[in-house]
C-alpha cells in the first residue's frame, strides 16, 4: 500500500470546511447529519482536511469491521475530519483506481491484515492501538487499471441499486406510520381522521387502561441457564419494533427446567410483547409456540370480547402511544418504564370487533410488504458480500 499513497496531514486551521464522522459500513457522513450538530469544539483546527476521493481509516473497532473502517470521502469535494482516530491518505499511483479499493476496503480486506497487529485489549480512549506502517505494509494484488474500473464499475451499480431498494423500504415503513396516524386516534380525539366507510357513523372509540382490556404477566424472574437444548428465550434484546428476531436469540431454556417458568405465564400465540428496557417500548406478537421469555418483558393477552390482541399490538406500536410512552420512562443512559405505570396508561378503541379485525388486516399486509422488501435489501447486501469474495483475493492469496 505504501507504494501507492500518500499520507494527507494538512489541517483546518481557521478555514470552514464540512465536518464530518463515520458510520462503521456506510462510511463518512455530516456531524450534523450523525450527531444533530458539529461537535468539533476547539479541536478544530487540528481536524484532517481531505478532498474528494481520499480515504480516512478510522481506529475504532465496531461489531463489523473490529479492525477499524476505511472509507472514502466521495459525497463532497472537501471536509474535514478528526486527527484523533482517523489515519487519511490519498492514493496517487496513476495505474490505481480510487473507487477499486473503495470497494476493496469495504470488503473488510484490511481488517483480515492488520489483525495481525492488534493486541487484544491494545485500545487508547476508546481507538485501537495500532501503528500506520503496518496498513502502509499491506500487500495488494492489483489487475490493470480497466479492469480495477471494471470491478468497481460492477460493484458500484450494485450499491446503487440496494440504495433504491433500501429506500422503498424505508418510505414503506413511512408509509405504514402515516397510515397508523390515520387510521388510530390522535390526542384528544374520540375518532381517527380515517374510518372505513363500513365503520363511519358508528360509536365514537372508547378509552381504557391497558389492564381492563388485558391480562399481563410481568415477567421479571431470574433468567432460566443457558442450555443448547429447548425452547427459545425471548430476551428483551430479540424484540424488535414489530417482530421477534429469533435468529440472534441465542439462549434456550433446557427441557427440564422449562416447568420452572410456567408458573410466570408461558406466552401463547398471539400473545403481544412490550419490552421495559433495554430497549424500552419495543413491540411484538407472538407467532411460535416453542418460546419463553425473560427479564424486563412484559406480555398481554386481550380480553377476546373486547380487543383483539393484533389490534392491541399496533396501538402499542402507534406513535402516540409509543410518545405516551416516551414521556413516562425514566432513567438517564438507559431508559425505562415501570411495569405498574405501563399497566395504567390508556389506549383507545372501537367496540366493534370487526373495525379492530379490518386496521389490523390492512396494516398487516403492509407488514408483509415492509417484511418482504426488508428481506431483499439484505438479499441484495448477501449477494454483494458474495460478489466480492469472487472478486479480490484474499490476503492470505496475495501474501502466498
Amino acid at each position: 500500500m505504501g507504494n501507492l499513497i500518500v499520507p494527507v496531514e494538512e489541517r483546518a486551521g481557521t478555514k470552514k470546511y464540512t465536518l464530518m464522522s463515520v458510520t462503521s459500513g456506510i462510511g463518512l457522513v455530516s456531524q450534523i447529519e450523525k450527531f444533530g450538530r458539529e461537535i468539533a469544539g476547539s479541536a478544530y483546527k487540528n481536524y484532517y482536511v481531505i478532498k474528494k476521493g481520499d480515504f480516512s481509516y478510522n481506529k475504532s473497532s465496531t461489531k463489523q469491521f473490529p479492525e477499524g473502517y476505511i472509507s472514502m470521502l466521495s459525497e463532497y469535494e472537501e471536509a474535514a475530519l478528526p486527527n484523533s482516530i482517523f489515519t487519511c491518505f490519498r492514493i496517487t499511483d496513476d495505474e490505481s483506481c480510487p473507487k477499486f479499493f473503495d470497494h476493496l476496503f469495504q470488503s473488510n480486506y484490511h481488517g483480515s491484515w492488520l489483525r495481525n497487529f492488534i493486541s487484544v485489549g491494545a485500545r487508547a480512549h476508546g481507538s485501537l492501538n495500532i501503528d500506520d506502517k503496518h496498513l502502509w505494509n499491506m500487500p495488494v494484488a492489483l489487475p490493470k487499471l480497466k479492469e480495477q474500473q471494471k470491478i468497481a464499475d460492477c460493484l458500484s451499480s450494485l450499491d446503487d441499486l440496494i440504495v433504491a431498494e433500501n429506500k422503498k423500504f424505508e418510505d414503506l415503513k413511512a408509509h405504514k406510520k402515516g397510515l397508523m396516524q390515520k387510521l388510530l386516534t390522535a390526542e384528544g380525539k374520540t375518532l381517527p381522521e380515517w374510518r372505513f366507510p363500513e365503520f363511519r357513523g358508528c360509536d365514537e372509540w372508547k378509552e381504557k387502561k391497558i389492564t381492563e382490556v388485558a391480562t399481563y404477566v410481568d415477567y421479571r424472574g431470574k433468567t432460566p441457564e443457558k442450555s443448547a437444548k429447548g425452547v427459545f428465550l425471548v430476551t428483551a434484546k430479540n424484540i424488535k419494533m414489530g417482530y421477534i428476531d429469533y435468529i440472534s436469540s441465542k439462549e434456550y431454556i433446557p427441557e427440564g427446567n422449562y416447568s420452572d417458568v410456567m408458573s410466570r405465564g408461558v406466552p401463547q400465540l398471539g400473545d403481544v410483547l412490550i419490552t421495559t428496557e433495554a430497549p424500552c417500548g419495543n413491540v411484538a406478537q407472538i407467532d411460535r409456540t416453542d418460546v419463553a421469555l425473560a427479564q424486563r418483558v412484559i406480555k398481554y393477552r386481550g380480553d377476546e370480547k373486547a380487543i383483539s390482541n393484533t389490534f392491541l399490538k399496533y396501538i402499542l406500536l402507534s406513535p402516540k402511544f409509543q410518545s405516551d410512552l416516551k414521556d413516562k420512562s425514566t432513567g438517564g443512559i438507559v431508559n425505562g418504564i415501570k411495569g405498574s405505570v405501563l399497566h395504567k396508561m390508556p389506549i383507545k378503541f372501537p367496540k366493534d370487533l370487526n373495525e379492530q379485525l379490518k386496521i389490523s388486516d390492512c396494516l398487516s399486509a403492509l407488514d408483509e410488504l415492509i417484511t418482504a422488501q426488508s428481506k431483499k435489501v439484505e438479499a441484495l447486501k448477501l449477494h454483494k458480500m458474495a460478489l466480492m469474495q469472487g472478486l479480490f483475493p484474499s490476503v492470505q492469496e496475495v501474501v502466498e
